[in-house]
């Protein structure tokens, strides 16, 4: 490795799933060594998601049955570490989060060209390079694998993209996550420009960014956000804003819609299929409002629906979120931006969920 690069760097380690005291600031981390086929990348700002919370908090565990923000500052005291994480499988403590990254290569592994070194680059979230090319079988940055929050990072070459574009590092530094995982639900529902598209949630990171995502594939939007953000999501895409409290069937008449893309759930899911058209599309990567719902099985088949979840993102999914970046479709707002020491701010600031847009953590630079 270049002798500029430091054995040491500041990183955010998850000592464990609880609150915001399982966060633990330092500065004397072991920089990684990229391995074969990996480079090492500085970071330059990581985003702050939905899933580093859940993830600190336990939520994906089975025995929680509740919404994501009940435990988002302390934890689930029922969460089984046995099941906590997004593969379902027993976390690695400590954990350094951050689903997002944008950054520099500084170092490569072996079999990896040199001539990247220095290349500006966001890392796909979900990481192939370590599947073999099994499908459904990717690990996920700051999951299962070290992330963004750290001054620096290592991450499969084939996952590390170059990108071309004048956006700032905060900018980009907020698209990985959210916006891959609102392509995925996009490409796994096929919607396209002949669509009317329900978006819930939609003034959230991913909520957002799949408005955005369908009205660059030409889709007819219409977005569920609180009223106060209302005229937030139009500016970014939304034809139509029904109130988040509002009954979706009684605001828009039944089977008015032909893909529904959810990322809340809880009790008032079953008025979601109520809104598709027969033979339409639902798909799902979130449940901020409850993961437990109620299926009319009479709703579904004689309907003719097709229910999707969305987790794993096939290989040309990211590919096509940087050419909606590079050819100028879409752009994020970032609402603010904190040192990665203030990690915890940036999450007190997320739940309260007075913003709009991305907020970003900026770790330290080295000059």
């Amino acid at each position: 490795m270049p002798s500029t690069i430091p054995d040491t760097m500041a990183a955010v380690l998850l000592t464990g799933h609880g609150g915001m005291d399982k966060l633990e600031y330092r500065e004397d981390v072991p920089v990684p060594r990229p391995g074969p086929g990996e480079v090492l990348i500085r970071v330059a700002a990581a985003g702050v998601n939905n899933t580093d919370i859940n993830t600190r908090i336990g939520w994906y565990s089975k025995n929680v049955t509740g919404d994501t923000s009940s435990g988002a500052a302390g934890g689930y005291q029922e969460a089984d570490t046995d099941d906590a994480s997004w593969g379902g499988k027993p976390l690695e403590f400590p954990r350094i989060q951050g689903a997002d990254c944008c950054g520099r290569i500084v170092a490569v592994g072996d079999g990896v060209d040199e001539g990247r070194i220095g290349e500006r680059v966001i890392v796909r979230g979900c990481l192939l390079g370590y599947s073999g090319g099994r499908p459904f079988e990717s690990q996920w940055l700051g999951s299962e694998k070290d992330g963004g929050f750290a001054q620096y990072t290592t991450a499969p070459a084939v996952d590390t993209f170059a990108i071309d574009c004048d956006w700032s590092d905060a900018e980009l530094g907020a698209v990985p996550c959210s916006y891959s995982t609102a392509e995925g639900l996009l490409h796994r529902s096929g919607v396209g420009a002949d669509d009317r598209v329900l978006v819930t949630g939609a003034s959230g990171g991913v909520g957002s960014s799949a408005v955005q995502l369908a009205r660059a594939r030409g889709a007819e939007v219409v977005a569920v956000a609180g009223a106060s953000k209302a005229d937030w999501v139009r500016e970014h895409g939304a034809g139509r804003v029904i109130d988040r409290d509002a009954d979706p069937v009684e605001a828009l008449g039944e089977e008015s819609v032909s893909v529904v893309i959810d990322l809340v759930g809880g009790s008032g899911w079953p008025r979601l299929l109520e809104v598709l058209r027969r033979g339409g599309r639902y798909a799902t990567s979130g449940a901020i409002a409850g993961p437990i719902v109620e299926l009319d099985l009479r709703t579904l088949y004689l309907k003719d629906l097709s229910l999707f979840g969305s987790t794993h993102q096939d290989d040309g999914v990211f590919q096509g979120l940087i050419q909606h970046i590079e050819q100028g479709r879409i752009r994020p707002v970032v609402s603010q931006t904190y040192p990665l020491r203030d990690i915890v701010q940036a999450q007190e600031d997320f739940l309260a969920k007075r913003h709009t847009g991305k907020l970003v953590l900026i770790p330290p630079q080295d000059d």
